[in-house]
């Protein structure tokens, strides 16, 4: 992977990791469009540390809050709803490790994802917000999270969606979506960690440690960008747009790994 190559994936992570349509979906798209080989969960999670940035400066009121009262019900919410991604990403993380670098499930999980946008479209805007959420709603929200651990499942669209199904108020729906990354992304990062120390040396991973910076300074920016943006979109109820897109690009995909055969050899 050079340079350019890193830069334009950390955009592309950046632009999508909170429009939900699914960023790990589009880096590993991406990389079989480039012909990207060698292994890129290291280079994948320090991208999406990259737009962890972003959340930090978009919600650091909240976060800072947070860090003023640990022990207020947001915090227990968020902890709680990260067990199941937690479970899930230990129990599987060598079959999801296997599905990243194959992509053999792209097209249909993108299918999947729309599906799931076209149906939280339909419901209409709840009340609740960090008062009336319960922990059973932090565990659905969770549940959804862990099922968008495969690479084309959108972790924003999932969790989202989620909360508007337990009538989370739009605004804390997004908010609480884009909060829970933080521990998510965290995790997977010490998961990660030797690897990616070993990035610096240009060792067993493959991809070196400029690559690493560039990608996801780029992703930082693009992801701040991203997030105003998608704040206003959820406000105005239209995310069919979104799953218009992956239905799309899904079928596309199908298509390449089943005939054409372009991308995916």
């Amino acid at each position: 992977m050079n340079l350019i190559q890193a830069i334009i994936l950390g955009i592309v992570q950046g632009i999508t990791e909170f429009l939900p349509i699914s960023s790990s979906g589009h880096l590993v798209l991406m990389q079989k469009i480039f012909g990207i080989t060698e292994p890129t969960l290291v280079f994948d999670t320090s991208v999406h540390l990259g737009t962890l940035l972003a959340v930090f400066v978009v919600f650091k009121d909240d976060i800072i809050s947070i860090l003023k009262k640990p022990f207020q019900k947001l915090t227990w919410l968020l902890l709680v709803g990260t067990i199941p991604t937690v479970i899930i990403a230990v129990v599987f993380k060598d079959t999801i490790e296997q599905m990243f670098h194959s992509g053999s499930t792209l097209g249909f999980e993108f299918i999947i994802t729309g599906a799931i946008l076209l149906w939280s479209g339909m419901l209409r805007s709840g009340h609740k917000r960090v008062e009336e959420t319960s922990y059973f709603d932090a565990v659905f929200i969770g549940t959804m999270q862990a099922i968008a651990i495969m690479p084309a499942i959108s972790r924003s669209g999932l969790t989202i969606s989620g909360a508007l199904f337990r009538k989370m108020d739009r605004d804390f729906a997004a908010k609480f979506s884009f909060l829970m990354s933080i521990p998510a992304i965290l995790g997977a990062a010490v998961f990660q960690i030797k690897d990616i120390m070993d990035a610096g040396s240009g060792t067993e991973v493959g991809i070196g440690m400029g690559a690493l910076v560039v990608g996801s300074i780029a992703a930082a920016l693009a992801g701040y960008i991203s997030i105003k943006f998608m704040l206003q979109i959820l406000k105005s109820g239209k995310l069919k747009y979104f799953a218009y897109y992956v239905f799309v690009l899904g079928i596309l995909v199908i298509v390449d790994q089943y005939i054409t055969h372009i991308f995916f050899k």
